[in-house]
């Protein structure tokens, strides 16, 4: 494994398994974080169009240190590349693209996913809370699939798969699949399903840090 500090994917291996499973010809929206990662990921054969919701398609990953051009970044501020033949329009076009249901993927990360599709990710409801809406909620009412990439539990070992999301709500049954370290987990009418393991990990270890019943395919 190269995650040092848990056992599973890195974040990296995350993303480039998330990859594997977008269609050919695709357009995907990359959300802020471990979603920014996918951006380095082209299946070998396919051709897919990375969207940023600030107004580029046909995001390239982001450069090497120093090698950038600091006016082209992405919705989380993250220096980006443009591949060749990227268009840049303006922001409400943007969000006309979303919410017009032209974007066939987006990828988000989470602070809970509900066994039902629920998806919390912008607030955790604390009155100190600073809350980070962003396009989220554009996303998950105007994309045609949602995938979520995030760690399996949050850093004090909460889990992030539940049976009800205590947070305020992005979405109410919107995802459709979740990449952790651990495993892939569809969200199916009977809640989570497991796809696939990375290598190494056990089912009994993913269903201890799942707050929600877990089942295999």
């Amino acid at each position: 494994m190269t995650n040092t500090e848990e056992i599973g994917w890195s974040r990296d291996e995350m993303a480039r398994r998330l990859a594997v499973d977008i269609p050919d010809g695709s357009y995907v929206n990359l959300g802020i974080g471990i979603p920014e990662l996918v951006a380095r990921f082209v299946p070998e054969g396919r051709t897919l169009i990375y969207h940023t919701e600030n107004g580029l398609l046909g995001m390239g990953p982001s450069p090497e240190k120093g090698a950038g051009d600091p006016e082209l970044i992405n919705a989380g501020k993250r220096q980006v590349t443009a591949l060749a033949g990227a268009a840049y329009f303006h922001h409400a076009d943007s969000f006309a693209m979303i919410r017009g249901g032209h974007i066939d993927l987006c990828v988000l990360g989470a602070m809970q996913v509900a066994c039902n599709g629920d998806l919390a990710n912008w607030s955790t409801g604390e009155p100190d809370a600073i809350p980070a809406v962003g396009g989220a909620m554009d996303l998950v009412a105007g994309v045609k699939s949602v995938y979520v990439i995030t760690q399996h539990c949050t850093k004090t070992g909460e889990p992030k798969l539940v049976e009800r999301c205590t947070y305020p709500l992005t979405g109410r049954g919107v995802i459709n699949r979740v990449y952790t370290e651990l495993a892939v987990i569809d969200v199916t009418p009977a809640g989570f399903e497991v796809v696939e393991l990375c290598p190494g990990v056990e089912f009994e270890y993913v269903r201890e840090r799942t707050g929600a019943p877990l089942r295999r395919r």
